[in-house]
C-alpha cells in the first residue's frame, strides 16, 4: 500500500504535510477529522480546501472499511461486523454492550498462525498483518453505523496481537491520545497466546494497558495440545514472562481459561491453576469454549464450571466467568468470516 495516511501519528503528519509545502496547521485538521469527527471519506472534510483534498486523494489512499455483513443478536443486542478492506480481504468485529459503556473487540491480522485447536481464526491459516489504520477504523466505523461512543477496546479478534507488534503500539497511541478519540489506555486489553519476548518488550512500553494471557492449560503437556505456540515457550517462561510484565507495570494481567469438556475442567485443574495464578495477583476469566463444527471439543457443563470457579475462589483468586456475548449468531472468533468466504467460493 501507498504512504498510508491514517496510520500517521500527529508529529509524521505534520512532517508529512510540511514536506509538501503546506502549512502545519493542516495536520492538525486533517488529524482531527480522521481520528476524532471519524470521517469516512477525504470528501467530508469541508474545512479542507477542495485543491488540497484532490492532492490527498490522488496521493494518500484512505482507510475507510465497508461493512460487509451485520449479524445482531436477539438475546443481547450484541452486533457482529465483517468488514471488506481495500485488497478484498475480511476482518470481523464484535460490538457490545455493557452497564459500565460500549466495547469493541477488534481483529489484528487477516487470519492467524497460531493453530490454537480450538479456534475457527486460525483454520484458514494468515493473510497479512492489518495496518494501525485497519485496526483503527473497526472502532471508527462502528462508531459511525452505532450512532454511540467506544469506551473499551479489547485486541482479542483474529489474530495474535504480538505478531503485529509495531502496528499494535502505533494504534493504541493514536487512539489513547488526546488529540484522537482519546480513549484510556486503562480500557484496552490485549490478548497473546503468550509470545515471550514481545511480552517483556511490551512491558518496557511503559503502557497502562491490561495484558490478557490466553492460557488455556496449567501444564506444557496439555497446553500443547490444544496450542501449538506452548512447543517453543514453557509454562515457566510464560509465568516469569507475567511476573515481569507485572513488575515493570504495575497493571494486574488477565489469565484467559476456555473450559473444554473433559479436557481441561477437572478439580486438578482448578487447583493447578490456582497455583500458577495465586503468585501473580492475577485474575482468571473463565470462557465456556463456544464450539465450531470443525473440532470436536465441547463446552463445560454449568456444574464443572461453577465447581471450577468454586475451587478457584477458595484459593482466593480473583475469578470471573465470561459472559456470553452474541450466542445465537456465528459467536467465536473467525466464523463469520469463514462462513462467508465459503458461501462465495461456492457461489
Amino acid at each position: 500500500m501507498d504512504t498510508d495516511i491514517k496510520s500517521m501519528t500527529l508529529e509524521e503528519l505534520k512532517t508529512e504535510m510540511e514536506r509538501q509545502g503546506e502549512k502545519s496547521f493542516r495536520a492538525g485538521q486533517l488529524y482531527d477529522w480522521m481520528h476524532n469527527k471519524l470521517a469516512a471519506s477525504y470528501e467530508e472534510m469541508t474545512n479542507i480546501p477542495l485543491s488540497l483534498r484532490k492532492k490527498l486523494e490522488d496521493q494518500y489512499p484512505y482507510v475507510s472499511l465497508k461493512p460487509v455483513e451485520i449479524q445482531e443478536s436477539r438475546l443481547d443486542g450484541t452486533r457482529k461486523f465483517l468488514f471488506a478492506l481495500s485488497d478484498g480481504n475480511m476482518v470481523e468485529s464484535v460490538w457490545m454492550k455493557y452497564k459500565h459503556g460500549n466495547s469493541v473487540c477488534i481483529s489484528s491480522q487477516v487470519g492467524c498462525k497460531m493453530g490454537c485447536r480450538f479456534c475457527a481464526s486460525t483454520l484458514d491459516g494468515w493473510e497479512r498483518n492489518l495496518l494501525p489504520s485497519e485496526m483503527l477504523d473497526q472502532i471508527y466505523a462502528i462508531t459511525r453505523l452505532t450512532g454511540e461512543r467506544v469506551s473499551h477496546v479489547v485486541v482479542m479478534g483474529t489474530g495474535e496481537p504480538m505478531d503485529n507488534f509495531d502496528n499494535l503500539l502505533t494504534f493504541i497511541h493514536i487512539l489513547t491520545e488526546e488529540h484522537g478519540l482519546h480513549i484510556s489506555q486503562r480500557n484496552i486489553t490485549v490478548s497473546t497466546c503468550g509470545i515471550v519476548p514481545k511480552m517483556k518488550e511490551l512491558a518496557e512500553k511503559g503502557l497502562s494497558i491490561t495484558l490478557a494471557l490466553s492460557l488455556h492449560a496449567t501444564t506444557d503437556e496439555k497446553r500443547r495440545k490444544l496450542m501449538p505456540v506452548a512447543e517453543t515457550y514453557h509454562m515457566d517462561e510464560l509465568m516469569d514472562a507475567c511476573a515481569y510484565y507485572f513488575e515493570k507495570t504495575g497493571r494486574r494481567i488477565t489469565f484467559e481459561y476456555s473450559l473444554v469438556a473433559g479436557v481441561n475442567d477437572t478439580p486438578g485443574d482448578a487447583m493447578q491453576l490456582s497455583a500458577l495464578a495465586g503468585p501473580l495477583n492475577c485474575h482468571v476469566n473463565l470462557i465456556p469454549v463456544n464450539p465450531i463444527k470443525e473440532r470436536t471439543y465441547r463446552q463445560s457443563g454449568q456444574a464443572e464450571i461453577l465447581a471450577f470457579k468454586n475451587k478457584l475462589e477458595k484459593n482466593k483468586i480473583n475469578v470471573t466467568v465470561r459472559r456470553e456475548m452474541g450466542r445465537d449468531i456465528d459467536g467465536a472468533c473467525g466464523q463469520l468470516r469463514r462462513r462467508h468466504i465459503y458461501e462465495e467460493k461456492s457461489r
